[in-house]
């Protein structure tokens, strides 16, 4: 038998049978883990008295890392719906 001239990419999760389900943090839809996009979300403290309190390794922990589906994550704008390469060469052609 002969090979194929290339690889395939494989993009699930290498286990067998079916593959981890975690909800999208913004809508709760029950996704695969290898279609969400990740995301960090969290906050800063911006009052100086206040950081001077807090131990500096406690201000590193207010992010989260949180999962969006897709459909969430093409409405928040966190990930641009792909484009063909034709398109983006010739937008702009003094680039």
């Amino acid at each position: 038998m002969s090979e194929v001239p290339y690889k395939r990419g494989y993009l699930h999760g290498k286990s067998r049978g079916q593959e981890t389900k975690i909800n999208c943090d913004f809508c709760s839809k029950q996704v695969p883990r290898w279609k969400t996009f990740p995301v960090m979300r969290g906050f800063s403290i911006n009052d100086p008295l206040l950081k001077k309190t807090m131990d500096r390794r406690m201000i590193s922990s207010f992010q989260r890392k949180m999962y969006a589906c897709p459909s969430c994550a093409r409405h928040r704008g966190i990930i641009k719906p792909g484009r063909s390469r034709i398109t983006r060469v010739h937008e702009n052609p003094y680039q």
